[in-house]
């Protein structure tokens, strides 16, 4: 990843690198592997020796612009909640979630060369995600807008099973409709009527 120093990074040189990530995940994901960091320093609008001085090698970069989808996936939280009603909120999260799934996706073959390479980009993801659904349930459990009993770890398995079948980008339409079955289901069920 990036140097540390320590130091935090100046407002233009966060916001290069934010464009340079954003750029990077849009690229891998079009072109894969075959991808050249003068196609995603263009497409940042940066000179090539910024996207380098922030990111050495291409696995760097790769790695960089996943850590980054995971940390805007989970840092979306609070303010959602925020924002909106917990059920709300939680809705509009699992649609983050796709897009994170079909960025991922996107990049398969080029995170799998970060792997092969020796490190791995997958480190903590899933706490972190994980962290951020039982924030949204946890929210929208005490608001008694869903079931108490699917818990955070059923909802993430649902997510990721959608995600598996439907994060292709002209999946786009199934997975919202699966998102919205899923979500349906978590609705409180009614107090059945006594038989009379």
């Amino acid at each position: 990843m990036a140097r540390d120093t320590g130091r935090p990074l100046r407002a233009d040189a966060q916001r290069n690198r934010e464009k340079i990530l954003a750029a990077a995940v849009r690229v891998f994901t079009e072109e894969g592997l075959d991808a050249h960091f003068e196609r995603v320093a263009k497409e940042a609008g940066v000179g090539t020796g910024t996207l380098y001085r922030n990111f050495p090698t291409r696995e760097a970069l790769i790695e960089a612009a996943y850590r980054n989808e995971v940390a805007r996936l989970c840092e979306a939280v609070p303010g959602l909640l925020a924002t909106m009603p917990p059920h709300e909120a939680l809705r509009a999260w699992t649609r983050r979630f796709i897009d994170y799934a079909t960025a991922k996706f996107g990049m398969a073959d080029a995170l799998r060369a970060v792997v092969a390479s020796g490190t791995n980009p997958y480190a903590e993801s899933h706490e972190l995600i994980q962290a951020a659904l039982t924030s949204l349930m946890n929210a929208a459990t005490a608001a008694g807008a869903i079931r108490t009993d699917i818990s955070p770890t059923d909802m993430f398995a649902a997510l990721a099973g959608i995600a598996l079948t439907s994060a292709g980008p002209d999946q786009r339409e199934q997975a919202e409709r699966l998102l919205d079955l899923t979500l349906d289901g978590l609705r409180p069920t009614p107090p059945r009527e006594p038989d009379s």
